[in-house]
């Protein structure tokens, strides 16, 4: 019996191989070239099957039909991403790959030679796929050397060198007394300790484990997202579950601990998070320091009369309990209430409220457990302590009112109510009288200048997000907008909208920062929105004026049934807003799951931002996730710049007929299937990702850059993070990666960032972006870090909450972390 020679079988187990590879890339390209889009799939598929088939039947011809497919390859790549390496990698993975293994000797040494016996056309077939393979080897090298989404730049230096005071009211140099470091919310600290040249010495200084961790009745979004203060010589967290924490700043050991004790069957809840606490200190309102943090009629503390104006129904300065608790913390918890403690000993403020606690479901029209929850600290001012609270997503028409009220610092007194819906009346309610359900609520954390006597709220969508049709009207003034009240009355003084008639949940998630702008007529005290559509609404913060222009612009029409949407939106001539998505953006590692995804692209209805929702499935970006989220951004008011992470995320929101899904109750997450009770339609939201559960956008995904807010420019923007702790085998691919929380800026030129889904945490060159020093944490840090000067030291410290995020997946845990420069002995406790 005859042998086949060795090669044979290989040669045959290859033919079947590049046949039935070739078919699947043919089959699903056919489908996508029937949704109108490209061509390649179809042809590359069918040279694939038909070299495969030659292949099986021994003809040389194999090899230059593959060269032809891989140049061809190689060509279309090109002309769709030119040289983009993370781009051209899933065109040409595969296809260079099977070439590869097609022109290795072994395998190939089956072909049929020529009838008369030489081998001239094998040697040709293998010199053209050897050249082919070249060619793709130099496209890649020469693709590995560029770098098309870095945006480089730098700060002059005597930007850099710039001195002068941050403005920080009722905060001394060394602290973070505010969740933004002060009410201004600008999270930038003056320390100069750590700068450019010594920051790659940063070493841990001390971890505190907080014992706080996810429990069986907690909903899957259960995160940590704390960024502690530092403030009467301690510093104050707390934990998911409502945990207040005080620590002493230079070793990180307990001091006191306050356990609200709140109900932990929280399964069906949205959230389970607290974002900080807020610190009132009665004596920071005294002394000269103060009076320029105060308006004019209060800021003579030395004048007997007129005394200070206090709001109606608060106590006087004269008659607080400054022996009970002359500092407090308030806390918000997930059972809806507001716990004040004193800040020395841990202990619960009795003379507060209900022996130190104010419920925030009096006057509510719904009172469902859960439904409304506050995930941001308050405002603590001179007077009032002002308290918002989010609201489940989506859930129903009946939903808990997101009423803002504001409340007498010491006694816990409510002194105004600002209801969206009910904007003109702000007196306290009678008993029996309720809030307007489901009007706008704000989730996010506000800002407050004492000394114009205004506080500015960032305002969520009105849910349900995804379809409005039955929408309170005045409600919609108010959604997804900057709100500016009178602090002692909770009287509108202004509001801004960003988007009308929200239908894609894209509202004002971070705190927004007050800045005194220095422009060629002087300086005007700004406020900057940063906002999830990726757009940043420069406005004056005394009157709510634009400083920036945000030009009305025509946007995508064509809501879903019973609904509408806005004819124009405004665009902010500042702006990170993405480019509109192609086809050619989609990504994947191979052909196969970005051809998936290029299917899945044409399926869905998309024109643009701003397209409705709809029930054929809309692509929605910016995503949920936003561009800007509740981290917001850090500016440097001495330096006249500010710091963002911006992140790129595509989402899908399909629209379900109730008659086809009668959704009901919570689902523990802002992903999935929304009930939207009460409207013809649930809404199902995702990320727009792969069959591998990879995102279908071709990355970078996340950004660090920087602004000039003298010009309102850019100044510089690099991908930030790696894929180390969601790909396989921990492969750091630095692919750039959205990051959850803010950055901080410092005096001495340093930004911090760690909300990257890699759990490091990064220090930047403010002037150039360039990274100059990373360590690694125990878990995800979806937070925004804080740095403060020891009172007791003398040390800078850079702190960092490390405790993970359960909608993105990161690593739980219960670390605070803090760094610091060496020093030549260890500080004795």
């Amino acid at each position: 019996m005859t042998r086949l020679p060795r090669s044979r079988p290989l040669l045959l187990i290859t033919g079947g191989v590049f046949v039935l590879l070739g078919l699947a890339l043919a089959t699903g390209g056919a489908y996508l070239l029937v949704l109108g889009g490209s061509f390649y799939y179809l042809l590359a598929g069918l040279g694939m099957a038909v070299t495969g088939a030659l292949s099986i039947v021994r003809r040389s011809q194999a090899m230059w039909l593959y060269a032809l497919v891989l140049l061809g390859t190689t060509a279309w790549a090109l002309i769709e991403v030119r040289l983009d390496w993370w781009q051209l990698l899933p065109r040409l993975d595969v296809v260079f790959a099977l070439a590869l293994w097609l022109w290795l000797p072994f395998v190939n040494a089956g072909l049929r030679r020529s009838p008369d016996g030489r081998d001239a056309m094998l040697r040709s077939g293998r010199w053209a796929l050897g050249g082919a393979l070249s060619i793709a080897a130099i496209v890649g090298v020469a693709a590995l050397l560029q770098h098309p989404h870095d945006h480089p730049g730098e700060f002059a230096q005597a930007r850099m060198n710039a001195s002068g005071p941050s403005p920080a009211p009722f905060t001394a140099a060394g602290d973070w007394s505010a969740y933004g470091r002060s009410g201004f919310g600008d999270r930038h600290a003056p320390a100069q300790q750590i700068n450019p040249q010594n920051v790659d010495r940063l070493q841990l200084a001390w971890t505190f484990h907080t014992g706080d961790f996810k429990g069986p009745g907690d909903p899957l979004e259960i995160a940590n997202e704390v960024t502690p203060l530092k403030a009467n010589g301690m510093l104050y967290l707390c934990t998911p579950h409502g945990i207040v924490i005080a620590l002493d700043p230079d070793t990180g050991k307990q001091r006191w601990r306050y356990d609200p004790k709140i109900d932990r069957q929280a399964k069906d809840y949205q959230h389970m998070i607290c974002r900080g606490v807020a610190y009132h200190d009665s004596g920071a309102y005294v002394g000269p320091d103060a009076a320029a943090w105060l308006p004019a009629a209060s800021a003579s503390i030395a004048a007997p009369s007129p005394p200070p104006p206090v709001p109606k129904g608060a106590l006087p300065m004269s008659r607080i309990h400054f022996e009970e608790c002359p500092r407090r913390i308030f806390a918000p918890t997930a059972d809806a209430t507001i716990v004040a403690i004193n800040a020395d000993t841990g202990q619960p403020c009795e003379s507060f409220g209900e022996h130190g606690v104010i419920g925030l479901y009096e006057h509510q029209p719904m009172k469902q457990r859960g439904f409304l929850n506050p995930t941001s600290p308050p405002v603590a001012t001179r007077h009032v302590l002002i308290v918002g609270a989010s609201v489940t997503d989506s859930g129903s028409t009946d939903e808990p009112s997101g009423a803002i009220r504001g409340y007498d610092i010491d006694s816990g007194r409510l002194l105004w109510n600002w209801d969206a819906s009910n904007p003109a009346s702000t007196a306290p309610l009678a008993p029996g009288q309720t809030y307007v359900r489901n009007s706008p609520n704000s989730w996010s954390v506000s800002s407050v200048d004492e000394k114009l006597g205004l506080v500015y709220i960032p305002m969520g969508s009105q849910t349900p997000d995804m379809w409005g049709g039955q929408r309170d009207p005045q409600g919609e003034r108010f959604s997804s907008a900057i709100v500016a009240l009178d602090i002692a009355t909770g009287e509108l003084r202004w509001v801004y909208q960003s988007v009308h008639h929200d239908l894609w949940d894209m509202d004002i998630g971070g705190q927004p920062s007050l800045v005194d702008l220095d422009t060629p007529h002087g300086k005007v005290p700004a406020l900057l929105a940063s906002t999830k559509r990726g757009d940043i609404y420069v406005v004056d913060r005394r009157d709510g004026k634009l400083v920036v222009p945000a030009p009305e612009q025509p946007v995508p029409q064509g809501a879903a049934t019973g609904d509408r949407t806005s004819p124009t939106q405004p665009f902010s001539a500042l702006s990170f807003k993405p480019p509109t998505l192609r086809e050619r953006d989609m990504w994947g590692t191979t052909p196969f799951d970005q051809l998936i995804c290029r299917i899945t692209f044409k399926r869905l209805r998309y024109e643009g931002i701003f397209t409705p929702p709809s029930e054929q499935g809309s692509l929605i970006y910016p995503g949920d996730l936003g561009v800007f989220d509740w981290g917001g951004m850090a500016v440097d008011p001495v330096r006249q710049l500010a710091v963002l992470n911006p992140d790129y995320m595509a989402f899908v929101s399909k629209l379900i007929p109730r008659s086809k899904l009668d959704a009901r109750g919570g689902q523990g997450s802002e992903q999935g299937v929304h009930p939207m009770a009460g409207t013809p339609f649930a809404v199902e939201l995702h990320p727009l990702l792969s069959p591998l559960g990879i995102p279908c956008q071709a990355p970078p995904w996340g950004y660090l850059a920087a602004i000039d807010l003298n010009t309102m420019q850019r100044v510089w923007m690099h991908r930030n993070g790696t894929i180390q702790d969601q790909a396989p085998f921990g492969m750091p691919f630095p692919l750039g990666v959205p990051s959850l929380g803010g950055p901080m800026t410092t005096g001495g030129g340093v930004a911090f960032l760690s909300g990257t889904l890699d759990y490091y945490l990064r220090a930047y060159d403010v002037r150039t972006g360039r990274q100059l020093w990373q360590s690694r944490l125990p878990a995800g840090g979806q937070a925004t870090p804080m740095s403060y000067v020891s009172d007791r030291s003398g040390r800078q410290f850079v702190v960092v909450m490390a405790g993970g995020h359960g909608s993105l997946g990161t690593k739980m845990g219960d670390s605070l972390v803090a760094y610091a420069l060496p020093v030549a002995s260890p500080l004795k406790p």
